[in-house]
């Protein structure tokens, strides 16, 4: 019997193991399943270590709130990235920019807030990482 703990509650929420393939996989399937469920299966152990040797040396170490941390930090990336991806979509394609409608469907947002989701930062941004002028003049709205 395995014995529950927030370390292993926690490891079992952040690397859930893949669904069984069925009864009628065939033999590729249920390698492929056996595989990744193995690895999925180290990278739980590979947690539960780390987060019971930063609970015994750290003080007011909180297993849950660090990885609630990390899931916010990993959202407001994500969100900075999507932000680039727009402004490369609609200031950097050529012969011309990716239709609101299209970004917006993409990115599970409206059509304005694709319009607003990126500013002059992100523009900048995408500059410096790609090299490239944007296609629109400076002060153009988006």
């Amino acid at each position: 019997m395995t014995t529950r703990d927030i370390f292993t509650d926690l490891a079992d929420l952040l690397h859930p193991l893949p669904d069984h393939p069925g009864d009628s996989a065939d033999d590729d399937e249920l390698e492929g399943w056996s595989a990744q469920s193995s690895e999925i299966a180290d990278e739980r152990q590979q947690l539960q270590q780390s987060l019971r040797l930063s609970w015994e040396h750290g003080e007011d170490f909180d297993p849950l709130l660090v990885e609630i941390a990390a899931a916010r930090n990993a959202m407001l990336e994500a969100e900075a990235q999507l932000r680039l991806l727009i402004a490369y979509g609609r200031e950097f394609t050529r012969p011309r920019p990716y239709r609101l409608e299209d970004l917006a469907r993409a990115a599970g947002m409206s059509i304005s807030g694709v319009r607003t989701a990126y500013d002059d930062d992100e523009v900048g941004e995408v500059a410096r990482r790609t090299g490239m002028r944007p296609t629109r003049r400076a002060g153009e709205v988006p």
